[in-house]
């Protein structure tokens, strides 16, 4: 026989909705099945009250065979839900302990709705009956929520959207002559090095031929990626970035600061990612150690985590959304927020494997970089670099009305801010020493420098040359011009 105790540790990862049933199912039951298929899932309790303490006393049905069978004629109503998602194991009867003999009870337990099914709405009006879970209360949502919920449930990526107004005007030049410069200089082999400009974006799903006009127009992705910030906000009005680095906790202000409207630089996403990338892990301590082709190690697994968690923050973003991409790096943790729900459940996502991005074109242009996984694993790597780092696990929250992600990875000893960061200013990145401060100091005294030069003065092979100069560009110690066997390198 069950007991109600053993409902009791579910609220630390589902919610529980106790409700009494007395001689028919409750009205608020279905603004409750409506709010657990929108959030995270829950599980309702028929014929249980719950008392001021939050405990749960069980008063019990006295029909519950007929509540049962009630309830999956109205789920299976489309005037009363919008969509029935449970199976027949969702439902069930349990005689438990009452507090003078055993009770009847009627246990419901409603999943998270896939992102294809949502919203999910009871009553007939999606605008008025899709509702979700804050707290221990259901809400209705607002009509914003509403919307991000149907964009979500597209089978038709967003970012892929071509924008008919838009043209490659609209692009910032440096910013896509920085792009193809890392591209071709971590792929040198790559067939779309040698295309033209307006090749290259149609390949890279930036760009395509809009029917009845001349000339190319952007997709949002091209947009997002390439665009200058002004053009940005005109097809994204609420669109900002904003990394702050904050090395006093508590303190009201940050001790330095990055954002997308500034007015002196692009303000996109590809600009910003290299910017900020550096940012984060200027101050991780990194390992002296050397690899099988004694090329020395300057990356760890937090390193790339922190990378991977920016990269998230980006390609998962809701850009229609009202909130922005936050980035805030503090002594111990670096916190990503970005606007959306999760398109996945949080536990599926730790888990790693799956992947639902909501910007897919983001994705493939970062992949190409090598920026990040394609395969879901984005998130198992960070948790496996927090272990090493001897840190507490990354945690992930979703807020609600505007929606909101988060996800807080604590840097533990790996961190090396209280070595080079203190409260009256940012920490610098370290000085390049052995061989990237033989390159930089060869590029100082010969200007512009093709691989084979640099890989002559150093007096190593090429496969190591270009693994270190591929590194460096990654790292913003230099830069690149040219392509395939016209490429010089150049100081960042």
């Amino acid at each position: 026989m069950a007991k109600l105790s053993d409902f009791a540790h579910l609220r630390e990862h589902a919610r529980l909705e106790a409700k009494r049933a007395q001689g028919g199912l409750p009205k608020s039951i279905w603004e409750t099945y409506s709010a657990f298929a929108n959030t995270e899932g829950g599980i309702i309790l028929l014929g249980v009250d719950e008392e001021p303490d939050g405990s749960l006393k069980p008063v019990g049905i006295s029909h519950p065979e007929r509540l049962e069978r009630d309830f999956w004629n109205t789920v299976n109503n489309p005037n009363r839900a919008s969509v029935n998602i449970l199976t027949s194991h969702d439902v069930r009867i349990d005689t438990v302990e009452g507090p003078e003999e055993p009770v009847d009870i009627l246990v419901i337990t409603v999943p998270r709705a896939p992102r294809e099914l949502r919203p999910v709405f009871v009553g007939g009006n999606p605008l008025t009956g899709t509702y979700r879970r804050n707290g221990e209360g259901d809400y209705r949502c607002s009509p914003e929520s509403y919307q991000a919920m149907v964009r979500d449930a597209s089978a038709s990526p967003l970012d892929t959207l071509l924008l008919d107004e838009v043209t490659t005007d609209a692009i910032s030049p440096d910013t896509l002559a920085s792009y193809r410069n890392m591209l071709s200089s971590l792929r040198p082999n790559h067939p779309w090095n040698e295309l033209p400009d307006e090749d290259f974006l149609i390949k890279l799903g930036a760009a395509g031929p809009s029917a009845g006009s001349a000339g190319l127009r952007l997709t949002r992705a091209g947009l997002l990626m390439f665009g200058y910030e002004h053009e940005i906000v005109r097809e994204f009005p609420s669109f900002f970035l904003d990394y702050r680095e904050i090395y006093e906790e508590g303190a009201a202000r940050w001790t330095d600061r990055i954002t997308s409207n500034s007015g002196d630089w692009s303000g996109n996403v590809f600009e910003f990612w290299f910017r900020v990338s550096n940012r984060l892990t200027a101050d991780l301590r990194k390992p002296f150690e050397l690899d099988n082709n004694q090329l020395r190690v300057d990356s760890t697994p937090m390193h790339d985590a922190v990378r991977e968690g920016l990269v998230n923050a980006l390609i998962h973003a809701d850009y229609l959304g009202r909130r922005p991409v936050v980035v805030q790096k503090y002594r111990n943790r670096v916190e990503f927020s970005n606007p959306g729900d999760m398109r996945v459940p949080v536990e599926v996502a730790l888990q790693g494997g799956i992947s639902d991005t909501r910007n897919p074109t983001l994705m493939k242009m970062f992949s190409l970089l090598a920026a990040c996984e394609r395969a879901g694993s984005g998130l198992d790597a960070i948790q496996r670099a927090c272990r090493q780092a001897q840190a507490e696990p990354p945690t992930m929250h979703v807020s609600y009305d505007p929606d909101c992600t988060k996800l807080v990875v604590p840097l533990g000893t790996a961190s090396a801010f209280a070595d080079s960061a203190t409260a009256s200013g940012p920490a610098t990145l370290a000085t390049p020493s052995g061989e990237r401060q033989r390159v930089l100091r060869y590029i100082e005294m010969h200007g512009p420098s093709k691989r084979i030069e640099i890989q002559e003065a150093l007096g190593v092979g090429s496969t190591k040359a270009k693994r270190l100069l591929s590194a460096m560009v990654a790292e913003g110690l230099i830069r690149t011009e040219g392509a395939s066997n016209q490429t010089v390198y150049l100081l960042a």
